[in-house]
Parts: C-alpha cells; structure tokens; sequence
C-alpha cells in the first residue's frame, strides 16, 4: 500500500495495538430532507441540473437575509432526542469564518457555543451482540456547501485543468453530530465507528429526517483517530479523515490510520494534526491540509438571525412522534420471527427487513416472507440488475402466492414461473395460474396415465422401487413432470407407483 514518501511504513494492527491505545472522535453529518433550503425558499432536491436550486440568499448576494427553516429545526430536535441529548432551552447560529469557492458569502452559518442538542449517548451494537456507549458531545445545525468539480488529472484539486461549482447544495440543512473522545475500544476501534456511523444512518432513516444514502452524501462521516502511549492517560495528536461515504470505508479508514499513526510514532516521528483524504482503491489516507482549530474560524453571533426558543411542550410533542428505535425494532423482530442469528444478519444485510415485516403482516409466516424475499425475489432482482424492492412486489402478491401452494393448485417451480409473469405484468397469481392453465395435475387419470408410462419406459428404476428402494422414486417423478409440463402433484405421483407395486407408503 502507499503512503507519504517521508512517512515511515505503518505497523501492522496488532504491533499498534501492543504499543498505544486508539483514541476516536467522529463528526457525522447528516443532510435533511425538507423540501427547502435552510435558510432560503430555494427547493432542497438532488439530481437537478446544475445551479437551478439556488437563489440570492444561497449566493449570499448583498442585501439577502436568510430565514431559519422550522421543519429543519423540528428535525434537529427529533434527532436530538433519538440520541438522548438535552434540548437547549435557547440556540443561536453562528458565523463560521472561511473562503473557499463553493461557500460565496466566505462563511457558514453553523452553531458553535450554543447547540440546539447536547450531552447525549448512543448504545451501539457490535457484531457479536456486544454493546458500545458512545458518549455524544452535541448535535447541532448548520448549512452545506457547494459541489465543487474538478477537471483533468486524478479529480481532486491538485493538478486539475480547472474546476466547475454547483451551488445546488449550498444552504441544503444539515445536522452535525459531534462525539465526545472515545476511549478503551481496543482492538474492536474500527468495528465501533462502523458500528456506530451504521446506526446514525438507521435513526435518521427511521426517523424520516434523511434520504441517508451513503452514496449520495446524505450521511457522510469525519474519522477523527489518535494514539497515546498506554498507561500515560494522555491524547496524542489527531489526524481527521474527512467526508467517508460508506460504512465499510470508515471502518477501513480508523483501521489504516491507527497503524500509519502507530507506525510514525515508533519510529520517534510525530503526528502532523491536518485533514486527510480517504483512498478506496489503496484504502489508505492522503494528507489534506493542516487542520484549524475553532480559534481560526473566527466565530462570531449570526447577527441576521434571532435565537431559537424551545419549550417543553413542543419538545414532548416531538418527543411523541418519535418512532421505535432501530436497535430495539430489530431485537424484537429477529425474536418474533426465530430467525437464527445469521439468518437475521443476511436478512439485515440485504437489506430486506423492512419488506419482510410488512409480508408477515400481511399474514404470512415469517418462514415464507423469508423465503420469498431472500430467495426467488432476490434472484430475480439480482438477474433483473435491480433491488429486491424495486421489483415493486406487495406483501399481498407472496401470500397469495403462498396460498396457492399451500391449497395444492400450483407447486414451488410453478410458482416462480407465476412470480415472473406476474413482474411482466400479468396480473395477480390467481388470475396467472388460470389463464396460462398452470394449475398442478392431480387428476387421478391424467397422472395415472402418466405413471404408468414413466414405469413403462422405466423398468429398471421401478425394479429398485420395488426392491424397498423409495429414493428411486425420483428418477419416475422426472418423466411424469415432462410429460405434464411440470404441472403434476409429485405427492401424488409417489402415491401411484407406491400403490401399483402395493408398497405401503
């Protein structure tokens, strides 16, 4: 792997681990929903053509005055108490000091002495089912910045022909979630902040405050790592590796930091506290630049915006509307439905909870939902190139299904033919099974006469059968299934040789 020429080679994990304990800080940010801007009427969307969604508040022209968004602020609250913060009886914005391109007032409106949330914690769970405090230091608002792009060379600013800005994004509600310092995570460090970042993006989601698609940026996350000796109690110098997008990075991401930093260290260097870049394709860090500290920011009251007032009420109104925390709704689920352990992490995996649920309470049993959407719906998704739950299945569609086995009018093969032209369009199983005459042939003389030509051709393998080998069986099914297209009760056909060699069954 690459690293910084003057650098020396990172330790390996385990070397780090014998030496230092890791130290970890994130700083989440999480993109909101609402339908405008936080402090303008331009539409909050995602995809539009370049610089459509922006007006003159955005572009910070003089003479604009910004207007704080309530539903950001009902959100920001929300959230707030998902990670069982304080809610600040009063909140004011502040001026972030910086000029870069994609930022045109050369300040972010962001809250810095006086958060909207404070002192809070979230209980993560490991893998393993071991649980995690992280320690919450603040949640609090602030605007996005532009889209900056940049031309020729490797896409980063260094050695780019020129670069082009969408202010599409700029002024988009944001909340940052600030950790307080978190200690004794050993070994398990890198599976903690992917923990940890994991379960922001699923409150939020359940929450309804963020599309919180990784990929899109919705949820992006700051890694903060250092080293310090173990046993001398005091925090050595951090580096922070900015905007990773995706869980597995961040976990990647505090991974390699902890043995660049351990490697530096050991060999008598020290640790440059700057911003660094996530590479995937190395999964190792790049430098950035040095890293400012509030001092340099130059904070100062938002002047243009009166503070934000919270009451109890409102707060236990929000408070009310707060749905099942995910950890909880999981427990709860996985016991309800006797899922094994992996079989509820392949289901989470795939993303599949969700549709699962609503089947089961569409009044299917757990078994069959799982079934279904983890195994014929997800091939065909996969064959389809698309998610499972953009097939647009309903619940009701997998009981029907379900129940035509189960009345003995269709068998498990018809019935992925009936699922797939029911996603051509074809209508409801029933209405499937009848035009296209799938129903299963239990006719006793349509299947008699299919045996008893199987036996026919097959005298050798009803020789076996008749000898007390059952399992031969099998090898007469597969004709009779040929010759009615599949459509034969195959219960019902080891009833019919059985019978015509008078074995008892």
């Amino acid at each position: 792997m690459n690293q910084t020429l003057s650098e020396p080679a990172p330790l390996s994990f385990d070397e780090a681990l014998e030496r230092f304990e890791p130290v970890m800080g994130f700083e989440v940010h999480v993109e909101l929903n609402t339908k405008t801007k936080m402090f303008s009427s331009a539409p909050n969307a995602f995809g539009d053509e370049p610089n459509t969604n922006v007006n003159e508040v955005d572009l910070g022209l003089p003479g604009t005055l910004p207007v704080v968004n309530k539903t950001a602020v009902e959100y920001a609250i929300k959230l707030g108490l998902a990670l069982n913060c304080s809610i600040a009886e009063t909140c004011r914005f502040a001026r972030k000091q910086y000029f870069y391109p994609d930022t045109p007032k050369n300040w972010q409106t962001s809250q810095y002495d006086e958060p909207i949330a404070f002192d809070g914690y979230l209980d993560v769970e490991l893998d393993d089912g071991e649980i995690f405090r992280v320690e919450i230091e603040r949640a609090h608002m602030e605007e996005d910045a532009g889209k900056l792009t940049h031309a020729g060379g490797s896409g980063r600013i260094q050695g780019a022909d020129y670069s082009l800005v969408d202010y599409n994004r700029a002024g988009v509600p944001l909340i940052e979630i600030v950790t307080k310092p978190i200690t004794g995570a050993g070994e398990r460090a890198p599976e903690i902040a992917r923990a940890y970042v994991t379960a922001i993006r699923d409150i939020v989601k359940a929450l309804g405050i963020s599309d919180a698609r990784m990929e899109r940026g919705n949820v992006r996350c700051d890694a903060n790592v250092s080293l310090m000796e173990k046993g001398a109690g005091k925090f050595g110098t951090r580096s922070e590796t900015k905007n990773v997008n995706s869980l597995r990075a961040v976990e990647h991401a505090v991974h390699y930091e902890i043995r660049r930093h351990a490697g530096i260290l050991a060999a008598g260097g020290s640790i440059v506290q700057e911003t660094r870049h996530w590479k995937e394709d190395t999964r190792t860090t790049s430098s950035g630049r040095p890293k400012s500290d509030a001092d340099d920011y130059r904070y100062f009251p938002e002047p243009d915006l009166l503070p934000i007032v919270t009451d109890q009420e409102w707060i236990e109104r929000l408070r009310a509307e707060l749905p099942e925390p995910p950890a909880e709704r999981r427990r709860r689920l996985r016991e309800a439905w006797g899922y094994s352990d992996k079989e509820f992490r392949d289901v989470l995996a795939a993303g599949l909870m969700d549709q699962i649920e609503e089947t089961v309470a569409s009044g299917a049993s757990p078994a069959v939902a799982r079934k279904w959407w983890m195994g014929e719906i997800s091939r065909v998704a996969n064959a389809r190139e698309v998610e499972p739950a953009a097939l647009g299945v309903e619940p009701a569609t997998i009981v029907e299904l379900n129940k035509l086995i189960e009345e003995g009018r269709i068998n498990d093969k018809i019935a992925r033919q009936v699922l797939e032209h029911h996603l051509d369009g074809e209508g409801a199983p029933s209405k499937i099974v009848a035009d296209r005459g799938l129903e299963v042939v239990s006719d006793d003389g349509a299947l008699t006469a299919a045996v008893e030509k199987a036996m026919a051709e097959n005298p050798d393998v009803v020789e076996k059968v008749a000898a007390g080998k059952l399992k031969a069986i099998g090898a007469l099914i597969g004709p009779v299934m040929k010759e009615t297209r599949g459509q034969a009760d195959a219960g019902k056909v080891r009833e019919i040789v059985l019978n015509k060699l008078g074995i008892e069954g």
